[in-house]
């Protein structure tokens, strides 16, 4: 939503809030610092193991004081997190329009990801205009009988923020990381990143299952670096299965700026992030997606991603096939299916059509 943000602070036209609901603190604030965003709304709502449904209530209860205050023209949400939905909901009780920022995404399973697939078909229920990162994303909102005059394709603003950063100097964080796994020597790195709900329990254990198994069977020189989500669910399994293993590297949670870097030097990435597949499409590097289902086809059209699942023999053959195969870097050069970088100029050019028609 970043590019968004500093889109709309460029437009004459358009007077722009920014209310943050604290979901995702760790990231969020990071974020806010790299992009030069100060919220003019901090509802800081999140509490240790707080439940879907009380996260649901708190952003209704607190966003609508906000609404009444302010009472926009337009609300934009962005995604599919809890917080989007609930959001577009405050909207809808207090008659606003809402516009949906990457609008479209299915996997026709309501449990995968899970709460994501439901969040999305609820602000697609509610959204007057749909910001469709794709022509695949524009026809599954067609057939769900979305007017086809309310939807238009800008490209994904993952891209615009990501042309953004990855230009900028590599933090020495990241250049001490490279030193400590020894790129400079010819290692190779592998990505990982696993922290969905959805792989809670047995499939995280799987994951770390299989990347202990890999450490052993190839040896020091593929290096694999694991950046721990804090949430117990993930870092307590995590820590316990590849802790003190000499090739597998837990970092702390990353600022978006070094992880990209990461991502810029791997040989292959783990991951059952939705952002993450985006991303390592948009540089061209080769991806397991550690789910059963993605609401990015594009990026396994693209040949860039292959769904995995996390079964571990299954994640250590097609790993392991990876690193073989001589064409592992051979995306790079290939028209990105996400975006251009101008989907964030398209949006607000979109809103403002809009305001100018009375619409």
């Amino acid at each position: 939503m970043a590019p968004v943000v500093l889109a709309l602070r460029e437009s004459r036209e358009i007077e722009s809030r920014v209310c943050v609901t604290g979901q995702h603190r760790e990231m969020l604030d990071q974020v806010l610092s790299l992009f030069d965003i100060i919220p003019d709304k901090d509802l800081s709502l999140m509490r240790p193991n707080q439940q879907l449904a009380q996260l649901t209530s708190e952003v209704l209860t607190n966003l609508d004081p906000v609404l009444e205050e302010i009472h926009p023209d337009w609300v934009l949400v962005q995604g599919d997190t809890t917080t989007a939905m609930a959001a577009a909901l405050g909207a809808f009780y207090r008659h606003i329009r809402v516009g949906h920022v990457e609008a479209g995404l299915r996997t026709f399973d309501k449990w995968q990801p899970f709460p994501e697939e439901i969040n999305r078909k609820v602000i697609s229920s509610i959204a007057d205009l749909h910001f469709a990162p794709t022509l695949l994303s524009k026809e599954n909102l067609l057939k769900e009988g979305v007017p086809p005059e309310k939807i238009h394709i800008t490209g994904n603003t993952v891209v615009d923020a990501l042309q953004k950063i990855v230009n900028l100097p590599e933090p020495v964080e990241i250049q001490s990381v490279m030193q400590e796994i020894g790129i400079d020597r010819g290692n190779r790195l592998v990505l990982i990143t696993a922290h969905r709900r959805e792989n809670f329990g047995t499939p995280i254990a799987n994951i770390c299952i299989a990347i202990k198994e890999l450490a052993a069977m190839v040896g020091m020189e593929i290096q694999f670096v694991y950046p721990v989500h804090p949430n117990p669910n993930v870092h307590d399994p995590v820590y316990s299965l590849l802790k003190d293993i000499p090739s597998v590297h837990l970092l702390e949670p990353l600022d978006y700026l070094p992880l990209v870097h990461l991502l810029k030097h791997s040989s292959l990435v783990l991951t059952d992030s939705g952002g993450i597949q985006e991303e390592a499409v948009s540089l061209g590097v080769s991806t397991l997606v550690l789910r059963e289902k993605t609401e990015r086809p594009e990026g396994l059209d693209s040949g860039i991603l292959k769904l995995v699942g996390t079964n571990p023999e299954i994640i250590k053959s097609e790993t392991t096939s990876l690193l073989k195969s001589p064409d592992i870097h051979s995306h790079s050069g290939k028209a990105n299916p996400f975006g251009d970088g101008q989907a964030s100029r398209r949006i607000v050019e979109l809103i403002k059509t809009h305001i100018e028609e009375g619409s």
